[in-house]
């Protein structure tokens, strides 16, 4: 049975040392209650927090981690007078309710910033920001007819160009005496269905002279990721995966890989100006993120819960892409179909081939690029610094509960019942606990049928 003045500990699983408050009902079979005889409740909840990284990393079990009892009963608990554990309890309470605003306030800022955000990427792409430039250059606008049958015609060429590079592959192989596997035929083009009035109507209006299509109009066949086991101590290859997609770029500080063969590599090669896209989550926000590959990122492959998408360029400006990947309108869609499957959400190759993205000239696309690059680095800037304030603040919190266990947080007072006193108290109790346990054992084993 669970009391309210009760402390719990998570002793098994991902969280094994998260420490919380007690509430009354039965006690579940992954929680451990903790009592301390004669400390101040609050006093030994906030020690327990100070410790809950170490106790986290420093599991036991193969399996299901759980605390590793040798660790928390030999930690030294510091033990003050009574009085002083209630006034380092009430200083930390003070400390953490300043940083608990500061949060508050990261955390506002965060949101408005992302409103912000979408607020500039709508109006992008419904075309208000090129404006200016559209009555600047008359003379390079094509009417919506034009660029879609431009579109279709550089689909097609796009098709064939790949189709030369695989029977290139191919005679490569053979006269390689067919070593490895043959490499695989570029998938035949796909009749992508145009939007029906009714499903334009349900779209943004947009400027004259831009078009909706579906994506699958404008990238080549999308591609999974590998599902080969990858680890931090590699020797190999290293393998993006959904932690190296951050704010639409690529951040490969946590890398792991693996050995792949040449034909693996070529498969799950990328190059600069490919999209890699989160394509399974358990949080629907997440999944359909992006990430642009630069240059740098080309000696990497990717694994299988991120996808490759890479758009002929005469019809879809890589970076144009990408923002509109990250805008209200694409993310609507993409969460719509998003599927659940036990918690897990998803979008799959063909459903990300019927996104409908709004199009313009690639000169107005590159404009567009030009024109977003300044305004969201100065926002993704700030979201970057807000997220290191927010991290500090955590560093911040175990810092005071440091010092709190430390004796640095307040000040001694001479008139308090000496800590000596106290401990006899505590052993007192303690023993008192002990001897009522033992006679109650005592009695159950007397009463035991033979």
């Amino acid at each position: 049975m669970c009391h309210e003045s009760d402390l719990l500990l998570v002793w098994d699983g991902a969280r094994s040392g998260l420490v919380g408050k007690g509430m009354s009902g039965a006690l579940g079979s992954t929680l451990a209650r903790i009592n301390f005889p004669l400390i101040e409740n609050q006093y030994a909840f906030y020690f327990l927090q100070s410790k809950y990284d170490q106790i986290n990393s420093r599991t036991k079990g193969s399996g299901t981690p759980h605390v590793d009892p040798d660790l928390l009963w030999n930690y030294e608990f510091p033990v003050p007078p009574f009085n002083e554990q209630r006034r380092i309890v009430a200083r930390i309470k003070e400390l953490f309710s300043e940083l608990d605003k500061g949060i508050e306030s990261l955390r506002k800022a965060r949101e408005q910033l992302k409103l912000y955000r979408q607020a500039v990427l709508k109006h992008a792409f419904e075309g208000k920001l090129t404006a200016q430039w559209r009555e600047e250059n008359k003379d390079q606008l094509e009417t919506p007819e034009q660029l879609l049958g431009r579109i279709k015609k550089e689909r097609s060429a796009r098709y064939e160009q790949n189709l030369g590079k695989w029977k290139a592959a191919v005679q490569k192989w053979e006269a390689c005496e067919r070593f490895g596997k043959k490499p695989a035929r570029p998938p035949k083009l796909k009749e992508l269905s145009g939007l029906s009035s009714a499903e334009i109507n349900t779209l943004p209006l947009f400027a004259e002279g831009w078009s909706y299509l579906r994506l699958g109009w404008a990238i080549d066949e999308p591609k999974y990721g590998t599902s080969k086991k990858c680890s931090y101590n590699f020797e190999g290859t290293g393998v993006l995966r959904i932690p190296n997609v951050v704010l639409g770029a690529v951040d490969a500080s946590d890398l792991k890989g693996a050995h792949f063969e040449e034909e693996e590599k070529r498969i799950y090669a990328l190059k600069k100006g490919d999209i890699l896209m989160i394509r399974s989550n358990g949080s629907r926000s997440i999944v359909g993120q992006c990430a642009l590959v630069s240059e740098k990122e080309e000696k990497y492959l990717f694994a299988g819960y991120l996808i490759r998408l890479r758009s002929n360029p005469a019809v879809l400006n890589p970076e144009y892409l990408v923002l509109l990947l990250s805008s209200r309108l694409l993310r609507t869609q993409i969460e719509r179909k998003a599927k659940s499957t036990s918690g897990v959400n998803n979008i799959n190759s063909k459903e990300i081939q019927s996104l409908a993205v709004p199009v313009c000239g690639p000169g107005e696309q590159r404009e567009v690029v030009r024109q977003m690059s300044a305004s969201l680095s100065a926002i993704d800037s700030t979201q970057v610094e807000i997220r290191k304030q927010l991290l500090k603040v955590a560093t911040l919190r175990q810092s005071i509960l440091q010092k709190a266990f430390s004796g640095q947080l307040v000040a001694q007072d001479p008139a308090d019942e000496p800590a000596s006193m106290l401990l006899e108290r505590i052993k007192a109790e303690t023993l008192a606990q002990s001897s009522g346990t033992e006679r109650r054992n005592k009695r159950r084993r007397a009463k035991a049928p033979a």
